[in-house]
C-alpha cells in the first residue's frame, strides 16, 4: 500500500516554533564608553508573543539584567551567560579585547544559546521581562514584573 497522508497532518497547523538569532554585532562609542550591540531577532507562532516576529537591538548589560529578573521572578535554573572576559578587559594588549572580532563572535554565539535556552521554556515564557527584553524597542528596567497570560 502506498504511503498516505492523513489530510489533518499534511493541512493541519505548523507545529510550535520559537526561533531566536542574535546576529549583527555593532561597536558603538569611544573609550570607555564603547560597547558593542547585538540584533535580537524573533520569529514565533507561540500565542504567547504578542509580535510574531520582531527585531531588537542589545547590549550584553541587558542580557545581565534578563537574568538577574528571570531569577528572581521564575522558577527557572537560568543558565549562564558567556563570561564577562575581565582579562580581555585589560590594558596593552595585543588584540581589541572584548572589541576582538573573534571575541564578539564567541560572545553572540554564548548570547545565542542562553536566550534559546530560556525563551524555550515554558515558566519563563510567562515572565514579562523576557517579552521586553525580546520585543520592546527599549527596556524599561523600572517596570513591574508580573506574569503574562496567553490571549
Amino acid at each position: 500500500m502506498a504511503d498516505t497522508i492523513n489530510l489533518n497532518d499534511a493541512y493541519g497547523p505548523p507545529s510550535n516554533f520559537l526561533e531566536i538569532d542574535v546576529s549583527n554585532p555593532e561597536t558603538i562609542g569611544v573609550g570607555r564608553n564603547r560597547y558593542t550591540t547585538y540584533e535580537v531577532r524573533l520569529k514565533t507562532n507561540l500565542p504567547i508573543f504578542k509580535l510574531k516576529e520582531s527585531s531588537v537591538r542589545r547590549r550584553y548589560s541587558d542580557f545581565e539584567w534578563l537574568r538577574a529578573e528571570l531569577e528572581r521572578e521564575s522558577k527557572v535554573v537560568v543558565p549562564p551567560l558567556p563570561g564577562k572576559a575581565l582579562i580581555r578587559q585589560l590594558p596593552f594588549r595585543a588584540d581589541n579585547g572584548i572589541f576582538d572580532d573573534s571575541f564578539i563572535e564567541e560572545r553572540r554565539h554564548g548570547l545565542e544559546q542562553f536566550l534559546n535556552k530560556v525563551a524555550g521554556h515554558p515558566l519563563a515564557q510567562n515572565e514579562r521581562c523576557l517579552h521586553m527584553f525580546l520585543q520592546d524597542e527599549s527596556l524599561d528596567k523600572n517596570y513591574t514584573p508580573s506574569k503574562i497570560r496567553q490571549a
